[in-house]
């Protein structure tokens, strides 16, 4: 499985969910991204994110002001019955 970090320390909204979802239009479906952010609005921010895309807010983690979000790339939509 893919695994990438982001570092978007010192960046704030929406400037840390737009980098990510720059990433991660770049990774394969079930990557998982690592996203690391000082804004405390991208806690919002990333569940919201969330839950408009389909991606997984795997999980979340706050320490000395140092938020970590891990995200996994939603699987692709199945096309049309051929």
């Amino acid at each position: 499985m893919s695994e990438t970090t982001l570092d978007v320390q010192g960046l704030t909204c929406p400037l840390p969910v737009l980098k990510a979802n720059k990433v991660l239009r770049g990774l394969p479906p079930g990557a998982r991204l690592t996203v690391l952010a000082t804004d405390p609005a991208s806690v919002s921010d990333f569940q919201a994110y969330c839950r408009e895309t389909g991606h997984a807010l795997v999980s979340f983690s706050e320490a000395a002001g140092l938020y970590r979000f891990t995200l996994r790339k939603k699987e692709e939509a199945a096309g049309p019955p051929s």
